[in-house]
């Protein structure tokens, strides 16, 4: 019988907590699975249990969160054959979306008893793993605030992005896609492993973490009217349709900047100095989808 730990971030509460439990027990299929749950109890605690729980063998780890505890588990997991499952229960919910597992807890435990498993590409930033995207300028401002906000959800998401969205200023860059270089004035600049940031909001429509390409995706400096209009374009999957976007597709993008001191992983906050390096690991991760 297969060995499936699920790793519950509980942040949101004991509630949510026995709810999830109790879906759990009554879901997974227990011709198929031996199931173990655990709780995280700190920061980067869901990398240790997916460590210690690949090491002993276990067929899948299953995170229990948004994309920060994913990655959490994702990095625990890296390297090994034991695989990642997903039940979506954070904010924006990106990579799940963009695998199209059901945000429904007992869809998602539905797609888990199915036990496809495919092999995912995996992205680092610096020595930071992503599986969704990572990126520098208005994406690391908008991480930052919505990381310090006191209440989640799409409305909060989408008041600090109208809020900064008018004063946050384009700032030069240097490039290097796959060892070509560029000079770049940049409002932001998305490395896209999956196709969107979450809520929806797709920022490379395109993108496929099958398919060993980064999708590279750079908002130009824009007139203020044109502000909604690539947010619109971001919700409709038309960002790479819009005058003031330029995207290519690369395996490694090297950014640098004097002012460059932090930049997102997943939706979390990191710090540099001056320089960001992204390379692509192609299929180094299996995920149940």
């Amino acid at each position: 019988m297969k060995q499936l730990i699920f790793i519950v971030n509980p942040r949101s509460g004991t509630d949510r907590v026995k709810a999830i439990e109790t879906a759990i027990a009554t879901g997974i299929d227990p011709q198929q699975y031996q199931v173990a749950i655990r709780i995280t109890e700190r920061a980067g605690h869901g990398m240790d249990l997916a460590r210690e729980a690949a090491n002993q063998g276990a067929f899948a780890v299953v995170a229990v969160g948004g994309d920060g505890s994913v990655n959490d588990v994702a990095t625990g997991l890296y390297g090994t054959d034991t695989a990642l499952g997903i039940l979506p229960k954070g904010s924006g919910n990106g990579f799940a979306r963009s695998l199209s597992i059901p945000l429904d807890l007992n869809q998602a435990i539905a797609r888990i008893n199915s036990g496809k498993v495919v092999a995912v590409d995996v992205g680092f930033a610096n020595d930071h793993l992503f599986l969704s995207n990572a990126g520098a300028g208005f994406d690391a401002e908008v991480t930052d605030a919505f990381a310090h906000s006191h209440v989640r959800g799409l409305k909060t998401y989408a008041q600090i992005i109208l809020r900064k969205l008018f004063t946050y200023q384009a700032r030069p860059y240097t490039l290097r896609i796959d060892g070509i270089a560029t000079e770049e004035k940049a409002f932001m600049l998305v490395v896209a492993n999956g196709n969107q940031f979450g809520y929806n909001f797709q920022i490379a429509a395109d993108a496929d973490c099958t398919d060993g390409l980064f999708n590279v995706v750079l908002v130009r400096k824009f007139p203020h009217w044109a502000g909604p209009f690539i947010a619109l374009d971001s919700m409709r999957g038309r960002m790479h349709k819009n005058a003031f976007v330029k995207t290519w597709t690369a395996k490694t993008i090297e950014l640098e900047a004097a002012h460059l001191k932090y930049f997102q992983t997943d939706g979390d906050t990191r710090t540099c100095d001056g320089t960001v390096t992204f390379r692509m690991v192609p299929q180094a991760l299996k995920v149940i989808c």
